[in-house]
C-alpha cells in the first residue's frame, strides 16, 4: 500500500484515550447517581480524579506532543481549529447579549413591584469610578500583555513570551481578587429584585470565563515553558489568547451598561 498522502489533512494514530475517556464518563455519571440515591460519594471522586488528573493529562500531553514538538497538523486543520475557536466565541457572545438584554430591559422598563422605578430601597448600586473601573483598568492591561507575549512567541522569543503570559495571568488573579472583594461588599443579594439577579448572572458568568481564560492561558503558559509551542506551531495558544480577548470586551460592555449606564440610569 502506498504512503503518499493525497490529502491536506492530518490523520490521527490509533488512541485509547477516547474509549477510555467514554468509560470514565460513564464511571462519573454512575457516581453521581450513587452519590443522590445512598450518599455514596467515594466512586464519583475517584472516577472524577482518575478522569481529569490521569486521563486527561496523558491525551493532552499526546496532543501538545502531536501540535507542538512534532508538528503534524497541517494548515487546513488549524484553520479548522480556529474556526472552531471563532465559533465557541460567537455562542458566548449571544450567552452575554441575553445577559444585557434582561438587564436593559429591566432598566427601561421597571415592574410596578419595583415602584416603576430604580432597584428596591436597600440598594446601593456600586460607582462606576471604584473597583468596577480598576478591574476595567487591568483587563485592558491584560489584554496589552498577552498581545506581547503572541508578537513574541511569532518572533521566537521565548522569555519575552513567558514575561508577556506570566504578566497576564498575575493580572487575571487580581481580577479575579477584586471581583470577590466586590461581591463581599455588596449591598444586594442575588435574590434582591430582578436588578440583584441580573446583575450577578451577568458578572458572575464573565467571572467564571476569567477563570477559565486564566486556567487555559495557565496551561499554555506550561506548554510555552516546555518549548511545545513554535512560531508555526502555537494554535493552543491563539485559541486562549481570543478568548482572552473576548474577555476583555465583554466587561468593557459590562462596566459600559451595567456599571455606568446601569447606575446612571436609577
Amino acid at each position: 500500500m502506498s504512503n503518499f498522502v493525497r490529502h491536506p489533512y492530518h490523520l490521527v494514530d490509533e488512541s485509547p484515550w477516547p474509549l477510555l475517556a467514554a468509560a470514565g464518563g460513564l464511571f462519573i455519571t454512575s457516581g453521581m447517581l450513587k452519590g443522590f440515591s445512598e450518599g455514596n460519594w467515594i466512586l464519583f471522586f475517584l472516577s472524577l480524579s482518575a478522569h481529569v488528573f490521569l486521563l486527561k493529562g496523558l491525551w493532552w500531553n499526546d496532543m501538545a506532543k502531536k501540535g507542538g514538538v512534532q508538528g503534524l497538523p497541517t494548515f487546513v486543520v488549524q484553520t479548522g481549529l480556529r474556526w472552531g475557536m471563532a465559533l465557541l466565541i460567537v455562542k458566548k457572545a449571544f450567552s452575554f447579549l441575553s445577559f444585557f438584554w434582561n438587564f436593559s430591559h429591566s432598566s427601561l422598563s421597571p415592574s410596578v413591584e419595583m415602584g416603576g422605578s430604580g432597584p428596591p430601597l436597600g440598594i446601593l448600586v456600586f460607582s462606576p469610578w471604584e473597583i468596577p473601573l480598576l478591574n476595567t483598568m487591568v483587563l485592558l492591561s491584560s489584554g496589552l500583555t498577552v498581545t506581547w507575549a503572541h508578537h513574541a512567541v511569532q518572533s521566537g522569543e521565548l522569555g519575552e513570551a513567558l514575561m508577556g503570559l506570566g504578566s497576564t495571568l498575575v493580572l487575571g488573579v487580581y481580577f479575579t481578587c477584586l471581583q470577590g472583594f466586590e461581591y463581599w461588599e455588596a449591598s444586594f443579594s442575588f435574590a434582591d429584585s430582578v436588578y440583584g439577579s441580573s446583575f450577578y448572572i451577568a458578572t458572575g458568568f464573565h467571572g467564571i470565563h476569567v477563570i477559565v481564560g486564566s486556567l487555559f492561558l495557565l496551561v499554555s503558559f506550561c506548554r510555552l515553558y516546555q518549548c511545545s509551542f513554535s512560531s508555526s506551531h502555537h494554535v493552543g495558544l491563539e485559541a486562549g489568547i481570543w478568548y482572552w480577548h473576548f474577555v476583555d470586551v465583554v466587561w468593557l460592555f459590562l462596566y459600559l451598561v451595567i456599571y455606568w449606564w446601569g447606575n446612571s440610569s436609577y
